[in-house]
């Protein structure tokens, strides 16, 4: 069709908070394709609840990786994953 816009490949494809959420593990070690990389950071610079998400589970694996790690409370991590996937 004349006229018509074309995507370009530069274009990101927006996902939605949950998506992200299901993927921030794998953003912070690195682990998605350059794409999903690029949707997942495209999301952060404009959500800021996704970010202030991805802040805190960046701080809590930091926490977790210092020898001055403090005992989490037993079932901590579960109730974390159900308050997540409650929202």
């Amino acid at each position: 069709m004349v006229g018509a816009p074309v995507p370009t490949p530069t274009q990101i494809v927006e996902i939605d908070c949950r998506h992200v959420w299901r993927e921030l593990t794998n953003y912070m070690e690195g682990d998605l394709t350059p794409e999903m990389r690029d949707r997942v950071t495209h999301h952060l610079q404009g959500c800021k609840h996704c970010t202030a998400i991805y802040d805190g589970t960046r701080n809590v694996v930091r926490l977790l990786g210092d020898e001055k790690a403090i005992e989490l409370p037993q079932g901590f991590s579960q109730r974390l994953y159900q308050r997540l996937a409650s929202r």
